[in-house]
């Protein structure tokens, strides 16, 4: 089909193009007939614009936009006119489009939903049928705000002279946290392919192979539990660089996020970003991806904690943990059923229960534990915290220092929602840095055992290398995440590039020689031929697009996602295959079929 050269997009006409002959194509969004004149309402991923059909045209063309209806598929030619009724709550609601030609190209059903941004309808629906709700105009923004960025980091890396190089999707199984998807072989009988988490050992073997600066929008799979802000497909921009250290890899892309900023939201945010370590933010936050958006920070009140009378204090204390409290100014207005809610909040992130103390305006206080605690200690824990009339004291213990501060830390962001304390049209940037490089977690059979905090390929801080031997979990790793508003939106670190440290990590993690051969003999061998200092960082590409299109929900920003437990509505994916595929993979399904 020809296109008139006249085509224009629905929601670019304005007033400057009065007088002019267009076509334009798209989906009836309403048609109204008012007696003499037919009015509708044309929609393409710009935007909308009104058409007018006038029963004195002797062309047929009244009657036949006297049939249109919802979602029919159109042409309209005419020419553009000042609008007699002005609609200012849409761009082209000056002007309208007087028509003088009219082509159906298809019929449409009354659609399950109407086609809207003002209609609630349930996910399932909505889903179900996705190529109806990527109609509405906010998910049409959303992926064109997505394409956007990506052009945006193509050029500006490509300015900083990064590579874009493609790595394999079909790749190796190297389970190491979270778990893979699986891709039986055909040609080879029992054997499988795993869909890469990240490209994260491809890119550190392009650096040794000489292209210094790597630049890839990656397409990633981890087979886990999904949450709002995951699923189980997702898209990395993905970077490398040689000869670098930490400063080095944070001054280019603060270079990028300026950018990003500037250009998509009209901001020009201040560098270089700040830098907290990770064991700042958990001491003052309870996260290692602080919101500073508002205040609400944890105050250590486990010292007061010791002896004061209150059992479930004294006990935290004693046995090495946290005893904390977060003073909400303003928050004595709380009833105590909302205080109690937040008890119920805080058990879900394993504390045991929710301590608090509030003061009236008249200086009077109220507590869930004054009655345990000697006066002149209650004041002590007041005046460390900053407690004045009309504030609220909240307070978590727990001999585990990780629990009360995970429990404390999410604490302060639903206190913030529920206060209204979160300002609008704000960003706060900041870098996470010094993250410890390993954690203890527990293995298949039960038992403790180190892990990685990032990925066994992270390089340690110089001076911590000697602790490999007495003393692994005090050592921080030369890793940094990006942080916005509260969510991880980027993180990275330096690799390890010396054969020898690289061996002290696989020790230190308990892997044995055969392990490290079997699923990491690549990378050994490559190690021995000249490794350069290299590091890098992925940016979640969803979760940017989140934030930036002001969505609380990633399934606005992916054309076609997942659902809570994986499966994509729309197709019916995963699905069952016939026995001939199952033979031919070599592969026998021991499940009952579903009837």
């Amino acid at each position: 089909m020809n296109q008139c050269k006249n085509r224009v997009y629905c929601g670019t006409l304005r007033e400057s193009d009065a007088g002019k002959a267009v076509t334009v194509y798209g989906w009836v969004a309403r048609a109204r007939d008012l007696g003499g004149l037919v009015f509708v309402d044309v929609r393409d991923r710009t935007g909308i614009v009104q058409c007018v059909f006038d029963q004195t045209d002797d062309r047929g063309l009244f009657e036949k936009a006297a049939a249109l209806r919802s979602e029919f598929t159109v042409e309209i030619t005419g020419s553009v006119r000042p609008r007699a009724s002005v609609n200012d709550k849409i761009p082209t609601g000056r002007v309208e489009i007087l028509a003088s030609g009219l082509r159906v190209f298809a019929r449409a059903e009354t659609p399950p939903f109407e086609i809207s941004d003002d209609v609630s309808v349930n996910d399932t629906l909505r889903l179900t049928y996705r190529y109806l709700d990527l109609r509405r105009p906010s998910l049409q923004r959303c992926l064109t705000l997505r394409h956007q960025i990506m052009q945006l980091t193509r050029s500006y890396f490509a300015e900083n002279d990064f590579l874009e190089i493609e790595t394999p999707i079909l790749t190796k199984s190297t389970p190491e946290g979270a778990r893979d998807y699986l891709v039986p072989s055909r040609v080879h009988p029992g054997e499988f392919y795993a869909l890469p988490q990240s490209p994260q050992q491809y890119k550190q073997l392009l650096m040794l192979a000489g292209f210094d600066r790597y630049m890839q929008i990656a397409r990633c799979f981890r087979d886990e539990d999904l949450r709002y802000d995951r699923q189980p497909e997702f898209t990395q921009i993905d970077l490398e660089m040689s000869f670098v250290d930490v400063d080095d890899v944070i001054a280019v892309q603060e270079g990028f996020i300026r950018r990003l900023m500037r250009e998509v939201k009209g901001i020009d945010i201040e560098t270089p970003i700040p830098r907290m370590t990770y064991h700042e933010a958990m001491s003052r936050f309870g996260s290692d991806k602080p919101d500073l958006r508002f205040g609400y920070e944890l105050c250590d009140l486990t010292d007061l904690a010791r002896g004061c009378g209150f059992s479930v204090f004294e006990a935290a204390a004693e046995a090495g943990g946290l005893v904390a409290g977060i003073n909400i100014g303003g928050g004595a207005k709380m009833s105590r059923k909302e205080i109690d809610s937040l008890g119920e909040y805080v058990k879900t992130y394993r504390a045991k229960g929710l301590a608090w103390l509030k003061v009236a305006e008249s200086g009077e206080h109220s507590s869930s534990f004054a009655k345990f605690v000697p006066e002149e200690r209650l004041r002590a824990v007041m005046d460390r915290a900053g407690v004045k009339p009309g504030d609220l004291l909240l307070c978590v213990a727990d001999g585990d220092v990780e629990l009360a501060q995970n429990a404390l830390g999410n604490l302060r962001c639903e206190v913030a929602r529920r206060m209204g304390a979160i300002p609008e049209n704000t960003w706060k940037f900041l870098w996470v840095v010094d993250f410890p490089l390993f954690e203890y977690g527990e293995d298949d059979d039960g038992n403790t055992r180190l892990y990685a905090k990032h990925h066994p390929f992270t390089a340690p801080v110089d001076e911590d290398i000697p602790l490999f031997e007495s003393n692994p979990i005090a050592m921080r790793a030369k890793a940094y995440d990006i942080v916005l508003n509260g969510t991880e939106i980027g993180g990275g670190s330096i690799r390890i590039h010396q054969p020898e440290v690289q061996s002290a990590m696989f020790r230190a993690l308990g892997i044995s020689d055969e392990d490290i051969r079997s699923r990491f003999g690549h990378m050994i061998n490559a190690f021995k031929y000249g490794a350069p200092p290299h590091g890098g960082i992925a940016y979640g590409l969803d979760r940017i697009v989140m934030h930036m299109a002001g969505t609380e929900n990633i399934r606005d920003v992916i054309a076609f996602p997942k659902v809570q437990n994986a499966s994509e509505l729309m197709m019916g994916s995963p699905s069952t295959v016939d026995e001939r595929q199952l033979r031919d993979l070599s592969i026998k399904v021991d499940i009952q079929k579903k009837q």
